[in-house]
């Protein structure tokens, strides 16, 4: 067996350490190889012992015979290896638990890691309560994570039922952690929805400079673009629409004609031709003569900043990426997947 194997390899100089778990059973060990990984053990050996040379007796309660054998298992190894994977996740809590008590910092990483990567819905809210009391924020991210994720599933475990009825500290955090979560799904959506809409404006923006373009002879107003892929056939009807209408004028106006008055707002606000002679979009000149005379409110800014950054990052995406730059990137990928 494997733990056999890594006290096998010690056998050369006799132990001087027992070490007791909460059955009663004992394990021989060696003093210098548990001061070494721990400055708890160290403390604890130092009290212990009576005399130079003498064996002493320490003492390991509040989890198995087991899991005591992998912790000392690990410690002579002073790392945890590939095929150590097995021995970590069967006894991953309680080796969390001991490593946090006895500070072995390399073991608790590996145990919370081990944790994380093999929880479940029912055993959340007792690796929560975990996390909490031994200082293991990834753990805890994960733990809230996945309550947020399968609340049902949660609720049908035994923890669960337990922090209902004796602790309702915990029930409290865990419901705030549930609140936080929908609030910041809520929080992404409105944001995700805000970046989709200055996108499709920044993309009408770039649609009336292709339609009135600064040549003459280029302007596709009135005809179907030849352009591969454009989009501006929608744009050039709903001109049409605000050429012709009646209703614009008319108490109440025309939902399109005044959408369409926005779009001409929104572009006088970022175009950045300097006069009608090179800019051919109807009533730029008007509306930034009018925002030379009327200063603009905050919320009208904010939104031009976005869209001028919408259509600016829609550029970059369509740009060619350099070959020194992609061989850059791919070199930078394969190290990382080596890492990984």
């Amino acid at each position: 067996m494997a733990i056999r194997a890594g006290f096998d390899s010690y056998r050369a100089s006799p132990p001087d350490v027992r070490v007791v778990t909460s059955d009663g059973q004992s394990i021989a060990a060696h003093s210098y190889v548990l001061v070494s990984a721990s400055p708890v053990l160290e403390r604890m050996i130092d009290r212990a012992r009576r005399g130079w040379g003498a064996e002493c007796t320490i003492r390991v309660l509040g989890v198995s015979f087991d899991a005591v054998r992998a912790l000392l298992h690990l410690l002579y190894r002073s790392k945890v290896a590939a095929e150590d994977d097995q021995i970590v996740g069967a006894h991953g809590a309680q080796l969390l638990a001991l490593a946090h008590a006895y500070r072995v910092g390399w073991l608790k990483r590996a145990a919370e890691a081990a944790v994380s990567a093999r929880l479940t819905p029912e055993r959340a809210v007792d690796m929560l309560k975990l996390s909490r009391l031994c200082d293991a924020p990834r753990l805890y991210l994960r733990c809230a994570r996945l309550a947020a994720k399968d609340f049902r599933a949660v609720e049908l475990s035994e923890g669960w039922r337990f922090a209902r009825r004796h602790d309702a500290a915990l029930e409290l955090e865990l419901l705030k952690l549930m609140e936080d979560a929908d609030q910041r799904k809520e929080r992404w959506t409105r944001e995700k929805a805000a970046q989709e809409a200055c996108r499709q404006l920044g993309e009408a923006m770039t649609t009336l400079e292709h339609i009135f373009p600064g040549d003459v002879a280029s302007i596709c107003a009135d005809a179907p673009c030849a352009t591969v892929g454009c989009t501006c056939r929608g744009l050039q009807l709903l001109m049409r629409h605000f050429a012709t209408c009646k209703r614009k004028a008319a108490p109440g106006g025309c939902a399109r004609c005044k959408r369409m008055l926005q779009l001409f707002r929104l572009h006088a606000s970022v175009c950045d031709r300097p006069d009608q002679t090179t800019c051919r979009v109807p009533l730029c000149s008007h509306f930034k003569a009018k925002a030379q005379a009327d200063k603009a409110d905050k919320t009208w800014r904010l939104l031009v900043k976005k869209v001028t950054r919408a259509k600016v990052m829609s550029s970059l995406v369509d740009r060619k990426i350099p070959e020194v730059v992609a061989v850059s990137w791919a070199r930078y990928n394969s190290r990382v997947d080596k890492l990984r």
